[in-house]
């Protein structure tokens, strides 16, 4: 509730009466309610007259219980912006305004509508001032959004003029009367609720203020019944989706910089940032159309510049910001703000224009050593008019600023050390240790198997030439030229035998081949038992043209063999395959 200028108290119904009401009487009262947003605004001048025998210093004012229950702010001011009130003399009088704030004031009637349907609203209030005093003369006025109106209470002095529906006036009225009146009308505004919206904005004194806002956000109008389609609004020229949130509109201080939106799934959705010196505008578009009960989650995110926002009074510097969302007509259930303050900060203070919750906490960053403290405020139920300055109070000493410097220059210097002592100090292993000895015997291990794969590899390519001169002989019929080419890889053979002997007799003798020993040995020996098959092939081939036997007796001499010399191939291949990959 906000209090401006004179003492203002609020009271219910169920108030006690108390002998100074019959001194003041309301000699004018002027309502106007506007039910043009989901936030219902009641704005009332009042004119208050003193008839007792003496000086009044209070004006009272009442709420019925519903309406105190959605009772969000509240403010009084006199008439004239001139006028003070210091107490009303015998016969005096004064005029004030008077601006109450409703949230949850509207029901939806129905409360489930399809996505194409239009949004219909109930609203209950009395055709005559509340009020603890006799009132003399009085009127009412509620401005609608649309001239769709669906019913209404008629009254005495009852009039319907476009989207505006006029009681009154009404006079000689005694306190506490009341005419109940209920008007169901067409409302398609989107009820755009934040159920929680969390501000954090941190304070660097190095020239920016960082305003980071996390919205849990629900569509409180009518519930949407039935599947969202995307065809329907499509299909329809003049009405797309009627009482969907489809947009929000946040209005950013003027030098608002490094703007960003994003989703809690990612930034997927639509913004748009204009603006200039005097203001900025961040129209934001949701990845889809909210409906009745829809919610979403999303951050916003800016920074401000310091002069901007911080200031210094009495050796004391303080941050003057706005404490509500910039997002226009936005009801906010729970708001908390968090401000960090510089790491060394002290004798902190809170300076704000209504009551809130408030403590302290701890935030640890980088480069922090005792972390930065933070001012935590929580207020509920909350209106635009809710977004007015509030002022945090804090020492910090200039000093402190060289502690985040000296860290990065010391950290740097640090690194650089450690980079030269690293460079200069031998951290070779000891040739003695049984580690190196382990690595060294090993690495000879792998040289000497590598070697026996390079021998079985060129083995299996002189067993090629011996296949070859074979097909040779089955086109041309040579036999003296296949002999030749058996004599010279019988040569390669017995080469490459004699430098694979001293490898294995090394493998077989050194402890750290024990694992492998096996495998290189069954490969050595798949090698001599495939060079033994081929070779009888050779033979069975070579003896057949000799003898001039016919082709088909010789494919069918030698089949056979081939399948035992294919099958032996594979396996020589495996084996070669698992021991390259040691």
């Amino acid at each position: 509730m906000g209090i401006s200028r004179f003492v203002l108290l609020v009271f219910t119904i169920s108030m006690l009466a108390s002998p100074a009401l019959s001194d003041l009487v309301l000699s004018k009262v002027d309502r106007r309610i506007y039910l043009t947003s989901h936030i219902v605004r009641i704005s009332s001048t009042l004119e208050v007259e003193n008839a007792g025998p003496e000086t009044v210093s209070k004006v009272l004012l009442a709420f019925p219980d519903l309406q105190a229950q959605n009772l969000a702010y509240l403010m009084a001011s006199p008439h004239e912006a001139k006028a003070k009130f210091k107490g009303l003399t015998v016969g005096a009088s004064f005029t004030f305004d008077v601006l109450a704030v409703f949230t949850h004031a509207l029901r939806p009637m129905p409360e489930q509508i399809g996505q194409a349907d239009i949004q219909l609203v109930l609203y209950q209030d009395s055709a005559y001032y509340l009020s603890p005093y006799v009132v003399k003369v009085q009127s009412l006025s509620l401005k609608l959004p649309d001239s769709r109106i669906e019913s209404y209470t008629t009254l005495e002095s009852t009039k319907v003029q476009g989207s505006e529906i006029k009681y009154g006036p009404y006079e000689n009225l005694p306190a506490f009367s009341s005419s109940p009146i209920t008007v169901h009308f067409q409302n398609n505004l989107p009820f755009t609720i934040a159920q929680e919206l969390v501000r954090e904005i941190e304070i660097s004194h190095w020239g920016n203020v960082l305003v980071t806002e996390h919205y849990k956000l629900i569509h409180g109008g009518a519930q949407s019944k039935g599947e969202f389609s995307r065809l329907e609004p499509q299909a329809r020229e003049n009405v797309q989706d009627p009482s969907a949130i489809r947009y929000l509109v946040a209005h950013l201080p003027p030098r608002a910089h490094s703007v960003y939106y994003r989703d809690a799934i990612g930034n997927i959705s639509t913004s748009h940032l204009r603006g200039d010196s005097k203001k900025a505008e961040l129209l934001i578009e949701p990845r889809y159309p909210m409906f009745g009960g829809w919610r979403t989650a999303f951050t916003i995110g800016y920074g401000l510049p310091l002069q901007d926002c911080l200031y210094e009074s009495e050796g004391r510097r303080f941050l003057n910001i706005t404490f509500s969302s910039p997002v226009i007509e936005l009801v906010i259930d729970t708001l908390i703000v968090k401000v960090v303050l510089p790491e060394g900060s002290s004798d902190i203070s809170v300076a704000a224009p209504f009551f809130m919750k408030q403590w302290q906490e701890t935030k640890i960053s980088h480069l922090d050593i005792v972390g930065r403290p933070v001012v935590v405020l929580e207020k509920t139920n909350l209106v635009p008019e809710h977004n007015q300055y509030f002022q945090v109070y804090y020492k910090f000493n200039r000093l402190s600023m060289l502690r985040e410097p000296l860290m990065l220059i010391s950290g740097i210097f640090l690194f650089f050390v450690a980079c030269i002592v690293y460079m200069h100090a031998d951290t070779s292993i000891s040739k003695f240790s049984a580690s190196y000895l382990a690595k060294q015997q090993w690495e000879e291990v792998r040289v000497a198997i590598q070697h026996v794969h390079n021998i079985i590899c060129q083995c299996l390519a002189t067993h090629d030439k011996l296949e070859a001169s074979l097909r040779d002989l089955s086109r041309t019929g040579e036999v003296q030229a296949c002999k030749a080419a058996r004599k010279s890889t019988d040569g390669l053979l017995k080469e490459l035998s004699k430098e694979l002997k001293p490898l294995m007799t090394f493998l077989q003798s050194s402890p750290s081949a024990v694992q492998v020993l096996s495998k290189v040995e069954e490969l050595v020996a798949k090698e001599r038992e495939l060079l033994e098959k081929l070779m009888a092939k050779h033979s069975t081939a070579v003896e057949a043209y000799d003898k001039k036997s016919g082709a088909r007796d010789i494919e069918s001499r030698i089949a056979l063999q081939q399948q035992k010399i294919t099958a032996l191939r594979q396996e020589v291949d495996d084996l070669l395959e698992f021991i390259d990959e040691i």
